[in-house]
């Protein structure tokens, strides 16, 4: 029987994490073990500093992990302490909510981080996550069930069961699955790249009551990009996309053009 470990960088009372471990029930055994808060933001950051801790918290019937870190602590604590070092089959990281699309969210995503980390392993890996019409909802705790992820559920539950099957292609760790706000059942499936960038990005200047700056970074979305970027899938064509990522980030070029460089 395949075993399937599911995270995320939600925390384990977020609504997305239930419907991740349902779209994958069914195929596997499932094993739950995510961030006991609010993670997002923290890429593929890990905790040296201090101890990690788990717990096992009961849902109203659905049954997962807590672990005292972030989303990259929950797989690794995930794998070794409470798999006991079996590798599993399968990583699912989501369903996130708020779309992660583009090199900007790649490289800070905790849910994405939380995939890197197990395909460091060599377990094919899935990040998942839907689109939000207010970029706001992004930073609620998501508890409740605000947004629904029917239709992520039923995408996840097909590219996951495609992947056990058949694997990932040569070069493949991990796929970045991210699906528009109306998205249906019947919703193309593309294969894209990441676009460049999905903020503009801005700095707030405020004051405190005692008269001292503070800064708050922001950002207005970029929402049109180049034909086959998943920018442009997600917010213009209003399609699913579907982006394969490697962990190795070496630039791929010839060496030899830098010999005289350096």
């Amino acid at each position: 029987m395949h075993r399937i470990l599911v995270s995320n960088d939600d925390g384990v009372y977020a609504a997305g994490l239930r419907a991740a471990a349902s779209g994958v029930q069914g195929l596997g055994q499932v094993v739950v073990a995510a961030p006991s808060g609010q993670k997002s933001g923290v890429g593929r950051s890990i905790s040296v500093f201090e101890p990690l801790r788990y717990a096992e918290v009961n849902l109203n019937g659905f049954r997962a992990y807590a672990v005292t870190g972030t989303p990259v602590d929950s797989v690794i604590i995930g794998i070794f302490a409470i798999m006991k070092g079996e590798l599993p089959d399968l990583c699912v990281s989501g369903i996130n909510v708020g779309e992660n699309i583009s090199t900007d969210t790649v490289t800070t995503s905790g849910t994405i981080g939380a995939a890197l980390e197990a395909a460091s392993y060599g377990i094919p890996s899935i990040a998942a996550s839907i689109q939000v019409v207010d970029q706001g909802d992004k930073f609620d705790m998501h508890h409740g069930a605000k947004h629904s992820f029917a239709v992520a559920e039923k995408v996840l539950h097909r590219v996951a069961s495609r992947v056990l099957e058949n694997g990932l292609p040569e070069g493949v760790d991990l796929l970045n699955l991210n699906v528009p706000a109306d998205a249906s059942e019947g919703t193309e499936i593309v294969v894209t790249r990441l676009a460049r960038k999905i903020f503009t990005t801005k700095v707030q200047e405020r004051f405190d009551p005692r008269g001292r700056p503070y800064y708050w970074i922001d950002g207005d979305l970029i929402t049109q990009d180049a034909e086959g970027t998943d920018v442009q899938t997600v917010y213009q064509d209003r399609k699913i996309s579907l982006t394969p990522l490697s962990l190795d980030s070496t630039a791929r070029i010839d060496f030899k053009e830098m010999d005289g460089m350096f």
